[in-house]
This record gives structure tokens, sequence and C-alpha cells, in this order.
């Protein structure tokens, strides 16, 4: 497109909510901070979660039959040290899983136990999107009590990001 100033101006002000994503495969752990996930069907209930290829999780999530989406909430701090823990180290060089709290869901993906919206999600198809691949889940165990607003994208922007995008 040359000329980013117009897509910035456009995409000014979205606040989306951020979400921690996490994967297991071969043995080893990975999560990273998103900001490009949805719900995308109703019935049957589906989410996309968009993963950089650029990202260690990328790498792992490929050969993941499950993985984790979490929820994190605006006005906590710990969800913003998640956000940062998620959003600002690599899996390349840091154990992320070894600095928080979490759990095994059956079938090996890691669920963060400090996060009160979370769910496991079966890969059920992945599609180039570009620079990131999307990830089509269905839910197969969600946990929710709402407690509190999602942390948007304008709560991270000051983050500096593990990786380029």
């Amino acid at each position: 497109m040359g000329d980013e100033q117009p897509i910035h101006e456009f995409t000014a002000g979205f606040d989306g909510p951020m979400a921690v994503v996490t994967a297991q495969a071969r043995g080893e752990r990975s999560g990273c901070l998103v900001g490009f996930w949805t719900q995308c069907s109703i019935d049957p209930v589906r989410f996309l979660v968009c993963l950089s290829k650029a990202n260690h999780t990328f790498r792992v999530a490929a050969e993941a039959e499950l993985l984790g989406l979490h929820v994190l909430e605006r006005g906590d701090p710990s969800q913003l040290a998640l956000a940062r823990l998620f959003g600002e180290e690599t899996g390349d060089e840091t154990d992320k899983f070894a600095r928080c709290a979490w759990t095994e869901e059956s079938g090996g993906v890691p669920l963060l136990t400090d996060v009160h919206r979370r769910m496991a999600g079966r890969v059920l198809d992945r599609v180039d999107l570009g620079d990131h691949v999307g990830h089509l889940l269905e839910p197969v165990r969600v946990e929710a009590d709402g407690r509190g607003e999602p942390l948007g994208l304008t709560g991270v922007l000051h983050l500096n990001a593990g990786h380029p995008a």
C-alpha cells in the first residue's frame, strides 16, 4: 500500500481486548500477548486467534492440538504484569511459565491460573493471513466469572514487544 498513514488513522482508537495465547507441543510451552483475536461463529461457537509468524508461540502452536486463550482485565496490576510478561518477553530467551502461575489442561495446554476468563480450544484449522496465521478454535473448556472489563489495546501500547510483528 506504500503510505501507511491512512491505515494508522483508520485504526486509531481501536481498543480491542488483549489476550494471552498459550500452547504446548513436543514438550515445549509458549505463550504471547495477542490483539488479533475474535469470536467468528455463533453456532457452532468458534474463535479466530492470529499469531505472528515471527513469534516463538507461533512455532509451538503450529503443532499444538489445543491453544489456551486468556482475556486480561483492565485496572488490575496483576493482569498488566501478565501482559508485560507475555508481550515484552520472548520464549526464544525466557521461560515465561517459570514467572507466573499456571496449570496444565488435559491435552497439555498450559492455562494461566490468575486470569478469570480463559478457555482451551481445539485447533480446527490454520489459515495463512500474511504475516500472521489464523487458528480456528473450537472451545472445549471455558471458565469465566466476568469480574471486570477486558484490558484493551490502548492499555498496552506502552509495552515494548519481545518480537516485531
